[in-house]
């Protein structure tokens, strides 16, 4: 029971914190990004609903029925939380349990080594764990499909979500062959699961059109990584540690 609150509090602890920081460092990196994005999206939709109005308005003029107006159901827009206070405090809700959720999952990993071991995994080792996280959700799925903003166009999100899950499993899979394993085997095995994903391609589109300049898209990109290589670096260097103290102070009330 001890391992298991060491767990939860760690995770907890250092997800509120990184969570945080990360928000922090979208709203200089990713957001103006996202706001230039959204400025090219929209006048891209207008420019759509002026062209399909038009055709509608003829049509509308020689309607023998009496009718006064086309008929044109615009239909209910879809929610999207406030700009400013509302929308930071919806994401850096969602960036604190994203944080909590994968510390969970590190905790869980540090606990089974410390056990294995008898010693508690340091912060230099989590530090380690965080950039395989790095590697294996960010750089790996990014590759094949690197994030993308609002208003360029992409493939099925089912197809891209299915490549995105084989990518991650993959890369989780062949990173534990090479480094826990250490056979020429398993190393090849695992070279072979790092690379298969890549080999059959992720799921895009024969023809892109967007009005977003490459130049923005790059820059997200860009931003995008280096923010998660700070969150994972701080989630895997802070989990460790603060879990090694929860850890020792059990052993020591035990």
């Amino acid at each position: 029971m001890s391992t298991f609150r060491s767990i939860v509090f760690s995770s907890v602890i250092a997800g509120f914190i990184v969570g945080l920081i990360v928000t922090v460092a979208q709203q200089f990196g990713t957001v103006p990004l996202i706001l230039k994005a959204e400025v090219f999206e929209k006048a891209a939709e207008t420019h759509q609903h002026d062209a399909a109005a038009a055709p509608q308005a003829a049509a509308a003029g020689h309607d023998h029925a009496g009718h006064s107006h086309a008929d044109h159901d615009h239909g209910a827009e879809a929610w999207e939380p406030r700009e400013g206070l509302e929308r930071n405090a919806y994401t850096a809700a969602a960036n604190v349990l994203t944080a909590i959720g994968f510390a969970l999952l590190l905790a869980g990993f540090f606990a089974v080594r410390s056990g294995a071991t008898g010693e508690s995994v340091s912060w230099h080792e989590g530090l380690m764990w965080g950039l395989a996280g790095f590697a294996v959700f960010t750089i790996a799925p990014g590759l094949g499909l690197p994030p993308e903003l609002p208003g360029v166009p992409a493939a099925p999100l089912l197809s891209r979500q299915i490549w995105w899950l084989t990518a991650v499993l993959a890369t989780a899979a062949g990173l534990a062959l090479i480094v826990f394993r250490r056979s020429v085997p398993a190393a090849i095995a695992g070279v072979i699961l790092l690379i298969l994903p890549h080999l059959i391609g992720a799921p895009e589109l024969e023809h892109v059109e967007t009005n977003v300049p490459s130049s923005l898209s790059h820059q997200f990109m860009v931003a995008v990584t280096m923010t998660s290589l700070v969150f994972w670096s701080l989630l895997g260097a802070l989990t460790s540690a603060i879990f090694a103290h929860f850890d020792r102070r059990a052993e020591m009330s035990a």
